[in-house]
């Protein structure tokens, strides 16, 4: 294989972060050479190009795995621990509201006798 060619194959391979017009002129220039038929030349540029969005997804995966491990081993919450939180927050808030909407008892006040409540003993203070 000559080197043009290598490094036409290795762009399909892992340099995805080379545009489609560049893949394009070194597929013309092993047109050019003798190196790939006229014919083949659309459908390796297809095939290159569809090779290195395979590789972009796979690196990308890797990264994301990677930054995934590195901030749960940093104790970084995630998204699913914020949203928890934030829906124990709004229960909480919620009967913090409906504790203030009800009469509070002063200290020196003494709850009502529940009219349900057993009559008292002798020895039984209230």
């Amino acid at each position: 294989m000559s080197d043009l060619f290598k490094k036409a194959f290795s762009l399909g391979l892992g340099l995805t972060v080379v545009s489609k017009e560049k893949i394009e002129k070194t597929v013309e220039d092993l047109v050019e050479r003798g190196k790939l038929a006229p014919g083949e030349s659309k459908a390796f540029v297809d095939r290159l190009l569809e090779r290195g969005e395979e590789e972009q997804g796979q690196l990308k995966r890797v990264i994301q795995e990677q930054v995934k491990r590195v901030l749960q081993e940093a104790g970084v919450a995630s998204q699913n621990d914020v949203a928890s939180l934030e829906q124990r927050i709004t229960v909480l808030e919620q009967k913090l509201a409906e504790l203030r909407q009800t009469p509070q008892l002063h200290p020196d006040e003494s709850p009502a006798p529940s009219e349900d409540a057993p009559p008292l003993k002798g020895n039984e203070i209230e």
